[in-house]
C-alpha cells in the first residue's frame, strides 16, 4: 500500500507543446499541460461535459521522451505525484502552484494525431 501514497494517474490530451528547456548541467525539464474530461448528466437529463486543466513538469529521460513524441492534442497517460511549490511574484504577491511531477507516460491515440 505505500505505492498508493500520492499516486497520480491521469489520461487525457495535451493542451499546447511542450516547453523543454536544458539546463545548465543538461538535464531536461518539459512542462505543459493535460486536459481530462468527466462526462455526466445533470438533473435535467442533459450530457455535460467538464474539462479539467492539470499542469505537469517531467525530468531528465522521460522529459526527453516528451520532446520527442508528445505535442499539442496527443492523447496521453501519465502516473506521477502531486507537488506543491511556491514563489513570490513581481508584485511581492505569494504564489502557490500545484502541479504533476511525471514519472511515466504511455503515449495513447493514433500513431500521427
Amino acid at each position: 500500500m505505500s505505492t498508493l501514497k500520492n499516486s497520480v494517474t491521469l489520461i487525457g490530451n495535451v493542451g499546447q507543446n511542450p516547453e523543454v528547456k536544458t539546463l545548465e548541467n543538461g538535464q531536461k525539464v518539459a512542462n505543459f499541460s493535460l486536459a481530462t474530461n468527466e462526462t455526466y448528466y445533470n438533473k435535467a437529463g442533459e450530457k455535460v461535459t467538464q474539462t479539467y486543466w492539470h499542469k505537469l513538469v517531467a525530468w531528465g529521460k522521460t522529459a526527453e521522451i516528451i520532446e520527442n513524441y508528445v505535442h499539442k492534442g496527443k492523447e496521453i497517460a501519465i502516473e506521477g505525484k502531486l507537488t506543491n511549490r511556491n514563489y513570490e511574484d513581481k508584485n511581492g504577491q505569494k504564489q502557490y502552484i500545484t502541479e504533476v511531477l511525471v514519472n511515466e507516460v504511455l503515449l495513447l491515440g493514433q500513431k500521427n494525431a
